[in-house]
């Protein structure tokens, strides 16, 4: 398997990158929402705020890397092909998970901002986006909250659809992914 993607299967650092976005995402969902088990104030609670906000700026800077990959590189065909509607809503939803792994790290951040808090990132402290405004900041946040929901939908569709592609199609879209140098097309 080489680095590159070929006209057959991703290559295996956008393979890696994909693979290890998932455990980052995973990772970072799971943080916000074992906070709720500690009581507000407690020190497991504030470190999973922490690890949530370092974990889900990671995910910001990690998609610009996969997105750079992205361009110029082919894109692996799906054999057998798809219908032109498949391949379009394929594309709407590439298209929202990236703008969830841009703008949910980048709302985090503002949210943060406005609210004149520290944005941390694994022991360090990135500058505000904006200044203190805390009106501002808790509309933010409840729109970031809002979106994070809808991300469970997204990320469960994506694996749903990759799934029917490989068990009800029978086609090569999963396998296009997944680790190792097994053949794309059988």
């Amino acid at each position: 398997m080489s680095w590159r993607n070929t006209s057959l299967r991703y290559g295996y650092l956008p393979v890696a990158l994909h693979w290890l976005m998932l455990l980052l995402i995973a990772a970072t969902y799971a943080c916000i929402e074992l906070r709720e088990i500690y009581e507000k104030g407690s020190e497991p609670r504030e470190a999973l705020k922490a690890w949530h906000f370092s974990l889900g700026l990671a995910v910001f800077g990690l998609v610009w890397l996969r997105l750079l990959l992205r361009v110029g590189a082919p894109t692996p065909a799906i054999v057998p092909p798809p219908p032109r509607w498949q391949q379009r809503l394929g594309g709407l939803m590439h298209l929202a998970l990236y703008a969830l792994m841009i703008g949910m790290p980048l709302g985090g951040w503002l949210a943060l901002s406005a609210a004149g808090k520290p944005v941390p990132f694994f022991g360090l402290e990135l500058p505000p986006l904006l200044g203190e405004n805390k009106e501002l900041g808790k509309t933010v946040k409840e729109i970031h909250e809002t979106v994070g929901q809808v991300g469970y939908w997204l990320i469960g569709l994506h694996a749903a659809a990759a799934l029917a592609h490989h068990y009800l199609l029978r086609d090569n879209t999963l396998r296009r992914m997944l680790p190792g140098s097994g053949s794309a097309a059988g």
